[in-house]
């Protein structure tokens, strides 16, 4: 362990790459952030075509924030190569449904599968819903009607969300990347101390010591989660630092904080992954005949118990206490409602726990006996 304290590469894959994920989310909500809040606060740029059969209603999106300018000849392919985000098309027989008091039809040509058009889409068709409810209020009025009549039911929206449950619906990527800095955090140690020494030929010598297999296998182990844990505590103390310090309302319009003692719990509920992580690499890199084989298999390990932070984040799901029995996935559901500033269940904790330690000794216990054979020390 002493030697791999010197090790840069070590020291990389324990103190540096578990810093990866939060620079990685700091970096998401600038740019995301920062484009969303241009596109929210310039003028809505709207192509419109047909100006002249509704010159009411292009004044009243000049007025009300959107810079009216020529539509392309053909808005569909404008649209489609993404040269426009939106185009609103006047059909000739506006004029006459309008002043009919008939539905005057118009069309808001847009392509749904450009995320970055959203935002002009969105503006676009709430200009048209406020246009539209004017015009048949003053109908109404018109008529000795009062406009309260068309509002059969008033809906009032009690919105439970706390800023902490609205920020961590933001940040639902953060238990994948909590999970991947624990399978990187000792990754090289766990390479080096097995396929490694075996490639170099100082495991032979290390065996005739007194200590038996066993407890050799043991000690490479506890090296490694020594490591893996420095790595999440390091990836920790970054979202913490991230989500109390990173002017997050500056970028999301959201508010966030992370108290200690969620922190804290979030380190002993990971804990058990890095027993987990630990004993699972070694027992891959036993198997392995070279450093290069074990470091191929190890680095897309990660991907593997991290899959369902992606799938959470994708699709938030209910808790149950079966899902505790999945090691890496209960966790990751725990720390996804410790984010949200929820309590968690102590029976939900304990299964989780229990069942990712069980695993990890199981595994361990395993790597071990593989020791205890001839072809695994000498096998290259």
């Amino acid at each position: 362990m002493r030697d791999n304290l010197r090790d840069r590469r070590a020291l990389m894959s324990s103190l540096v790459y578990p810093l990866l994920g939060p620079a990685l989310l700091a970096l998401i909500f600038m740019v995301v952030g920062k484009s969303v809040s241009e596109r929210s606060e310039k003028p809505l740029e709207l192509p419109v075509a047909g100006v002249e059969h509704a010159p009411n209603l292009v004044t009243f999106l000049e007025q009300n924030g959107a810079e009216v300018v020529p539509a392309p000849e053909d808005p569909e392919a404008a649209v489609k190569s993404g040269d426009a985000e939106v185009v609103l098309v006047i059909p000739a027989g506006f004029g006459e449904d309008f002043q009919a008091g008939r539905p005057a039809a118009v069309r808001l040509v847009v392509d749904d599968s450009r995320q970055s058009a959203g935002v002009s889409i969105g503006r676009a068709e709430a200009l048209l819903r406020t246009y539209s409810a004017q015009i048949g209020a003053l109908r109404l009025m018109a008529r000795g009607v009062s406009p309260q009549v068309m509002q059969a039911v008033a809906v009032e929206r009690v919105n439970l969300a706390t800023p902490q449950s609205q920020a961590a619906a933001v940040l639902s990527m953060t238990p994948y990347f909590i999970v991947l800095a624990l399978f990187i955090g000792g990754m090289y140690l766990a390479i080096d101390s097995t396929a490694g020494e075996r490639e170099r030929g100082s495991l032979e010598p290390l065996l005739i010591n007194p200590a038996s297999r066993r407890q050799v296998v043991f000690g490479k182990y506890a090296a490694t989660l020594v490591f893996t844990v420095v790595g999440l505590a390091v990836t920790l103390i970054g979202l913490m630092v991230l989500m109390n310090l990173f002017p997050l309302e500056n970028y999301l319009g959201i508010r966030f904080h992370l108290s200690g003692t969620a922190l804290v719990a979030i380190f002993f509920i990971a804990l058990t992954i890095a027993l987990l992580a630990a004993s699972l690499q070694i027992l891959i890199a036993t198997f392995t005949r070279s450093f290069k084989e074990a470091q191929t298999y190890l680095s897309l390990l990660p991907l593997v118990p991290a899959l369902p932070g992606i799938f959470l984040a994708l699709l938030p799901v209910k808790t149950h206490l079966w899902m505790m029995l999945i090691p890496t996935f209960g966790q990751q559901l725990l720390i996804n409602h410790l984010m949200r500033g929820e309590s968690v269940s102590a029976l939900h904790v304990a299964v989780a726990s229990g069942r990712t330690a069980a695993a990890g000794l199981a595994l361990i216990t395993l790597a071990a006996k593989l020791y205890e054979r001839e072809r695994v020390i000498f096998g290259r």
